[in-house]
């Protein structure tokens, strides 16, 4: 609620004061402090913690790497396509693990098998990592064939055989979970996530391109890298252009993005995705470069979602976020309703 002297009258002032104001003059009405009750926030953030971002930044890696592995087989990028099958199975591994360590414990993940609701991200969002999960992990554990003992050479002839078509499935999945995540949060009622509900998903999009892009040009050769400087460049564009209409989008939680922690990561974020994907348009002919820009581009997804992340609590825990949109709220409904004719 908000709370704060409210203004008198010109009457009341009087009586209250023994004064009375020049007839031009108008009260003086000091700025409004938002404040709930007992100290408490209007919303209750939300309980995650650092795991939350990490599983953002990696699932996102995952879902551009299986995409681009799947491309690079098809055309015969053999190095490409092992780095981007290796970073998908090792991103969604990293993913899956951060995930079952904020739930507590791996028996809370199966729980939510028991049922499936399309009308829930969190539904949904379990029955795609499910699916794209083994596929990838499939096809990544493929390109380490080759390390095993000649004694398990069946498994070697199962893994050549499901290699491709894991892949492929997995490539189909991809697109999923690097957007559903958005949905996610943009599901909830924390204000910075909930207000740009429209342009988050394209923000998260293009931050997995751009991550995975990176992840590419750093493990493959210069002669194979070709598409993941193109996913990385337009990836990079994609995350900047939609980051800037994010933030015109939220209102004044947008403030939240250009404060304290937050505001430091998501600036760290616009640098190092600019930097890397600028790098990635020049780096066709040197090794050093397409190392340093990719690694630009992997920090700058990983800024990118922990900086909406920490956004997104802030803004939950200051009343003001929840409560001034609120009242615009009702305020444009009520000169709506003015303007209706008969009233």
């Amino acid at each position: 609620m908000v709370t704060g002297p409210a203004a008198r009258t010109d009457a009341g002032a009087g009586h209250g004061s023994g004064k009375r104001r020049g007839r031009g003059e108008q009260p003086v009405v000091p700025d409004a402090s938002f404040t709930s009750y007992y100290g408490r926030p209007v919303l209750k953030p939300s309980p995650w913690e650092a795991d939350i971002p990490a599983y953002l930044f990696m699932g996102g890696m995952s879902a551009g790497s299986s995409l681009l592995a799947a491309g690079a087989d098809l055309a015969g990028l053999t190095t490409l396509r092992r780095a981007g099958r290796l970073a998908a199975m090792i991103g969604i591994s990293g993913s899956f693990v951060a995930l079952v360590h904020d739930l507590g414990r791996p028996a809370r993940f199966v729980n939510m098998l028991r049922v499936a609701k399309r009308t829930s991200p969190m539904s949904v969002g379990t029955w795609i990592l499910t699916l794209y999960g083994p596929l990838a992990a499939a096809a990544g554990a493929a390109e380490l064939r080759g390390l095993l003992p000649r004694r398990l050479s069946w498994i070697t002839s199962l893994l050549d055989l499901v290699a491709r078509p894991a892949g492929l499935g997995a490539a189909v999945a991809a697109p999923a979970i690097a957007s559903y995540t958005a949905v996610l949060l943009a599901d909830t009622a924390t204000p910075a996530w909930h207000d740009a509900r429209r342009e988050l998903p394209f923000v998260f999009v293009g931050s997995a391109a751009a991550a995975s892009g990176g992840m590419g040009m750093i493990a493959a050769t210069l002669a194979d890298a070709g598409p993941a400087r193109r996913l990385a460049v337009g990836g990079a564009a994609l995350d900047l252009i939609a980051g800037y209409r994010l933030e015109s989008a939220v209102g004044i939680a947008a403030e939240t993005l250009h404060t304290g922690t937050a505001g430091r990561l998501m600036t760290a974020s616009k640098v190092f995705t600019a930097a890397g994907g600028v790098g990635a348009i020049f780096a066709g002919r040197s090794r050093v470069l397409s190392a340093i820009s990719g690694l630009a581009l992997l920090a700058g997804s990983a800024c990118t979602r922990f900086g909406i992340f920490e956004a997104g609590q802030e803004s939950a825990r200051d009343p003001k976020y929840t409560i001034v949109p609120q009242r615009e709220r009702l305020e444009r409904r009520n000169s709506a309703q003015s303007a209706e004719p008969g009233r």
